[in-house]
């Protein structure tokens, strides 16, 4: 494996999920990833509760924005290492093919932004997905990538994303 690895974290909107997964990765692992989101169907705009929970959790929000996977389809975008889905959709749409054939999973988190309520139970909603997310992540990270087999890699991604 490489030692600095590009994520691509997919989901529909771009706008809730693949952006707080965007935002905790670039953060988390910025010494060894690069982490990048995409929607298939772009909602062209980052939720606001998804931005406010990440100023919460201390973020950078300032390069966030919600844009098509056709970006990391292109020629000359990021070869991308892993491939994550987010959301049930995108998971069962057909992704384009992706150079460089990198590693993919499911790591499907519930819709803050399908939440209807207070706008607390809306703010609750984005904290769990957060949570969710920033968990994976964490786990994802701990995998001593350097040393493990293509195979062994795929299973533990997957894994990761049932937890």
């Amino acid at each position: 494996m490489a030692d600095h690895y590009n994520v691509l974290f997919l989901c529909t909107g771009n706008s809730a999920r693949s952006i707080l997964a965007e935002a905790i990765l670039n953060h988390k692992g910025r010494n060894a990833f690069n982490a990048y989101s995409a929607g298939s169907h772009p909602s062209g705009k980052v939720r606001p509760e998804a931005l406010r929970q990440l100023e919460f959790a201390g973020l950078s929000t300032s390069c966030l924005r919600s844009k098509s996977w056709d970006e990391f389809s292109a020629f000359g975008a990021p070869q991308m290492h892993f491939v994550f889905t987010v959301c049930d959709n995108a998971a069962r749409e057909v992704c384009p093919i992706w150079p460089g054939h990198p590693m993919t999973a499911h790591w499907g988190a519930p819709d803050p932004a399908a939440v209807i309520g207070t706008p607390e139970e809306i703010a609750r909603a984005f904290h769990d997905a957060f949570s969710i997310l920033d968990r994976r992540i964490g786990l994802f990270l701990a995998l001593p990538l350097s040393t493990l087999q293509r195979m062994a890699i795929q299973h533990a991604i997957e894994d990761i994303g049932r937890s």
